[in-house]
């Protein structure tokens, strides 16, 4: 007997191009891995490829001569901002006083999109005035920077400054802030950073005029984990004021002192007969004349002709919510009433007077006697 098993080579015959295309791709891959380098995701981050990182920006400042030490921790960019630019990816994460401190000792400072809160603490006279559309805007100014740059994709939040020499560009997303101490540039919009964006419009030049005129850029990127945070921190018991503390004691001893003066023992369950019992019938019947008192026959009508329906869908082995022209073809087919008839019956027009009612009312006692019975 001949065997029809395939043997090792027929089976290494069939499995080698299928092998040699997933060792090809794992290969590809890594070499794609290691020629890129180890990479730091996230938003901003001058080591991420993605297209909220900022690797290519990072990429060309680094080719123009502009060293970039990268601080993580409040501490770390004290220690490096002396005659340096600073950019702050996250102000809202700033500890208090270092943006303070930086501004003594850099040369300039940018700020990424700080919110109205955070300017409120560190930068006192210039506000958030509104948004923006992130879209390619003209400068509209007379600061240097934006004017060499040109148009650039700019927008998101807006700012305004009350120091006379503050200049706003780009529909107020631009804010240029000089002062005795570094000059602060306030961006809406991180877009002209932005591996995405940078090569977009005028943003690589607006980036690179901003970022790299002097020779160290330090890349600030505050987190919620720096220590500095950390002792900032106090407990709920000191943020509320002491006059609040005394309120809420004494609204605490009058809210017991009410329980005390409205409380009642607690006792078994009284039961209560029912002072009147209204029989169903009597119950129609007082609605009927309600009704008739009303001169609601239409009201009415609708009354019968809906409760009608609820009691044929499930005769008809319908859903509550049927389709009525899935209701009128059903009774149509259980009864041999034409459709138009069975349709004026159930959504017909409504009654004008009583004696139409009343024979609405007798109609869909027929339709449904017939339907039962089929």
């Amino acid at each position: 007997m001949t065997s029809v098993s395939p043997d090792a080579r027929r089976i290494w015959r069939g499995v080698r191009l299928p092998l040699a295309v997933i060792l090809l791709v794992v290969l590809t891959g890594t070499l794609v891995v290691l020629a890129r380098g180890e990479q730091t995701p996230g938003a901003l981050e001058p080591g991420s490829y993605e297209p909220g990182g900022s690797r290519a920006l990072a990429t060309l400042l680094e080719r123009e001569g502009v060293k970039i030490p990268i601080a993580r921790t409040a501490a770390e960019a004290k220690g490096v901002a002396r005659d340096a630019t600073v950019l702050i990816t996250q102000p809202a994460y700033l500890p208090e006083n270092t943006f303070a401190e930086i501004r003594r000792t850099a040369k300039r400072v940018v700020l990424v999109q700080p919110s109205p809160g955070t300017l409120e603490e560190i930068l006192p006279g210039v506000r958030s005035t509104g948004q923006l559309e992130v879209q390619t805007r003209a400068p509209d100014c007379q600061a240097a920077d934006p004017v060499a740059a040109g148009s650039a994709t700019m927008g998101g939040l807006r700012y305004a400054a009350t120091q006379p020499r503050a200049q706003d560009c780009y529909g107020g997303s631009y804010l240029e802030v000089p002062g005795p101490q570094a000059t602060v540039t306030v961006l809406g919009s991180p877009e002209p950073l932005t591996n995405e964006g940078l090569s977009d419009e005028g943003n690589a030049a607006l980036a690179m005029r901003l970022l790299g005129k002097h020779e160290r850029l330090v890349w600030y990127l505050p987190t919620p984990a720096d220590p500095s945070l950390e002792a900032e921190k106090k407990p709920l018991s000191e943020l509320i004021p002491a006059g609040w503390s005394y309120a809420a004691l004494q609204a605490g001893i009058a809210v017991v002192l009410l329980a005390l003066w409205r409380s009642r023992r607690l006792g078994p369950v009284v039961t209560e007969p029912i002072p009147v019992v209204v029989r169903a019938a009597e119950a129609t019947e007082g609605r009927a004349r309600l009704y008739r008192k009303a001169k609601a026959a239409a009201h009415a009508g609708e009354t019968l002709r809906e409760a009608a329906r609820a009691r044929l869908r499930p005769l008809l082995g319908l859903t509550r919510d049927a389709e009525p022209a899935a209701l009128v073809e059903s009774v149509a087919a259980r009864t041999g009433r034409s459709p138009a008839e069975v349709g004026a019956l159930l959504y017909g027009d409504p009654p004008a007077d009583d004696a139409a009612l009343v024979r609405l009312a007798d109609g869909l006692d027929v339709v449904e006697r017939e339907v039962e019975r089929s």
